[in-house]
């Protein structure tokens, strides 16, 4: 069984974070008929089911209901969000995801000035969403980029989570199922970048997670943005068959022997630079 699928339920977003690569790609969002399509034929084989990869879900109206669903066939429901409109969020409460993690640094992200107001709605969702067992990750990962405003988000948080927090190798706990995670902003993997040159490279694509873009397409990790490495269409073919493939089974065995056979990888610090997903 595979991990985690990052199942892209739309690739439309109400912000233009600096940091972000955006896509090119077809606006969208999937129908329900089409959710349910997608999480049939991953049905048995996927633990958790993110809705994320580009776009806002809570963009998508029909989110509550794609919880709900994927629940009642067996996946564990995890939401990544801006948290920009979490206001409205109730009934994503309601519907019982296992985790919501918000990316406080899409704030900085924005140019926008004074995140009081911002932090106050998360905080007030989280604490919520906290006290009936979901777990929450709040989500600055932007340390050597847009970082000026940590301290102050920190400060701001601590007005509804007073410190002391709990440290943690990643963050604190900062509350009963509420977590606040620090890393460095990353560079997304680009087609037109120079490769990487040295060192060996490994990435856990195809091992423990894939990616399914909207229009069914799937991509072996959450990086591939633009569908550079286009596997299959899940639409019409069985996951079995596409991870089956010669290119799936050509990108699986060079990690096996720490090589990045794709081009996409060997432009992908994640992979080929930084320690992050070394075995």
């Amino acid at each position: 069984m595979i991990t985690r699928c990052y199942l892209e339920i739309t690739n439309i977003c109400n912000l233009n974070c600096l940091f972000c690569p955006k896509t090119e790609r077809e606006k969208r969002s999937l129908t329900p008929q089409e959710f349910d399509t997608l999480t049939g034929r991953l049905q048995g084989k996927i633990k958790f089911l993110y809705f994320h990869l580009m776009g806002e879900p809570l963009l998508h109206r029909h989110l509550p209901q794609f919880i709900a669903k994927a629940r009642q066939k067996g996946f564990i429901p995890v939401i990544t969000t801006n948290g920009t409109l979490l206001q409205h969020a109730g009934a994503v409460i309601d519907a019982q995801p296992h985790k919501v993690q918000i990316s406080l640094h899409s704030h900085e992200g924005n140019s926008r000035k004074d995140p009081s107001e911002y932090i106050a709605t998360v905080m007030k969702f989280a604490l919520e969403a906290a006290s009936r067992g979901i777990i929450i990750v709040l989500r600055l990962w932007n340390e050597g980029g847009y970082n000026k405003e940590n301290s102050h988000i920190l400060d701001l948080v601590s007005q509804h989570a007073p410190r002391p927090w709990k440290e943690r190798y990643d963050g604190w706990k900062i509350a009963e199922n509420i977590y606040l995670e620090h890393d460095s902003m990353f560079e997304w993997p680009d087609s037109e970048r120079e490769e990487y040159s040295g060192g060996e490279a490994f990435c856990y694509a195809l091992r423990n997670q894939i990616g399914v873009l909207v229009d069914g397409t799937v991509v072996p990790c959450c990086l591939d943005h633009a569908g550079c490495i286009a596997l299959g269409n899940l639409f019409n073919q069985p996951l079995e068959d596409i991870l089956s493939s010669p290119r799936a089974r050509a990108m699986h065995d060079g990690f096996s022997r720490h090589e990045a056979v794709e081009p996409l990888c060997r432009r992908c610090g994640y992979a080929t630079v930084t320690k992050r997903f070394r075995k």
